[in-house]
């Protein structure tokens, strides 16, 4: 019913920049927070951002500062604009987005998308 694509990872130089875009599509009526998580080989998935409805913004500590959130609400998209990458931000990043269905239930439902992978390396 509703689908998050994710586009933009990559390979990025350390201290580069990356841009990472989530777009929800489907049975949407209302989104009401969308965020980024990572998952390391080997590690648990993490969140790196969020940002609820209207410009409420959370960051894991070892981002704040280098990169930002935000969301084109028009668009139902959502943004990570990364900065001074480093090594340990190679990951696979998912969008997750809680969603208020358009079809008829208005019930709420907590969507992922299907991963894009960062690699910082020189």
């Amino acid at each position: 019913q509703v689908q998050l694509v994710e586009s933009g990872g990559g390979l990025v130089q350390p201290g580069g920049s990356l841009r990472l875009s989530c777009a929800a599509s489907g049975s949407i009526f209302l989104i009401n927070g969308m965020g980024w998580y990572r998952q390391a080989p080997g590690k648990e998935r993490e969140l790196v951002a969020s940002i609820i409805s209207g410009a409420n913004t959370n960051y894991a500590d070892s981002v704040k500062g280098r990169f930002t959130i935000s969301r084109d609400n028009a668009k139902n998209t959502a943004y990570l604009q990364m900065n001074s990458a480093k090594p340990e931000d190679t990951a696979v990043y998912y969008c997750n987005a809680a969603v208020i269905l358009n079809d008829g239930s208005f019930r709420s439902l907590e969507v992922w998308g299907q991963g894009t992978p960062v690699t910082v390396s020189s």
